[in-house]
């Protein structure tokens, strides 16, 4: 993006930012501590898009801020990325109660806020984070179990772009078998944006997370059940 038109997307993404953070289309409005808009590069070439605020999330107002997170920008060091130069962003932008699945009225009063942002930010691949943000921008049913590490070309508002599912890293925080998965598909995104993956010796592994005793007992930044995860 030519840096006229990047200070121009930094500004209009901004403003719309201040916008939503009054947003009361549903029911959320009532609960929620605060708007989680997104946050990150402005021009990213890589957007994330995952489910909705936790506990954390919505305390701080920054999404991927709790385990998932961490996890989230290890894997992200592992292909030579920092957490600066993409942005992250939800399907929803409030917390829903207890963290439980969103609920289809919210997602559709909720998901204009997501296509405006892929649309000032103009990114070249799109990585759902699990199966809300997956069907939502592919508009199919597929699980991303089905789908997850495959690429494809889809058209969201303006701009074509490659939508790139992979599983929520909650999951491996819950199922750590999943972390060698969320590894391999990883390692396909630096193709994906023209960049070519670390060498060898100079990238770090990502370690098996462990869950803290505060993940199992209170509220996190993504809700437990597997059936969400997309673990079967």
């Amino acid at each position: 993006m030519e840096p006229a038109a990047a200070a121009s997307a930094t500004t209009a993404l901004h403003d719309y930012g201040a916008q939503v953070a009054g947003c009361t289309k549903c029911a959320l409005a009532q609960t929620r501590t605060q708007v989680v808009f997104g946050s990150g590069a402005p021009d990213a070439d890589l957007m994330f898009v995952g489910e909705a605020p936790g506990f954390h999330e919505d305390k701080n107002g920054i999404p991927f801020v709790g385990a998932a997170g961490q996890l989230l920008i290890k894997l992200l060091a592992s292909i030579g990325l920092e957490r600066d130069e993409i942005y992250i962003a939800n399907v929803l932008k409030c917390r829903p109660p207890g963290n439980r699945d969103p609920h289809q009225e919210e997602i559709e009063a909720c998901e204009g806020h997501l296509f405006r942002q892929i649309e000032l930010i103009q990114p070249k691949v799109v990585a759902t984070l699990g199966n809300f943000s997956t069907k939502l921008l592919t508009g199919k049913s597929d699980g991303i179990t089905k789908v997850h590490g495959v690429e494809q070309r889809v058209r969201l508002g303006n701009s074509d772009v490659v939508l790139f599912p992979i599983f929520h890293p909650a999951a491996a925080l819950y199922t750590p078998r999943m972390l060698e998965v969320l590894q391999t598909d990883f390692a396909k995104i630096p193709a994906l944006i023209g960049r070519s993956m670390p060498e060898p010796q100079v990238a770090t592994p990502v370690e098996e997370p462990e869950v803290p005793t505060s993940a199992r007992t209170a509220p996190t930044d993504a809700p437990a059940p597997a059936a969400q995860l997309g673990l079967f």
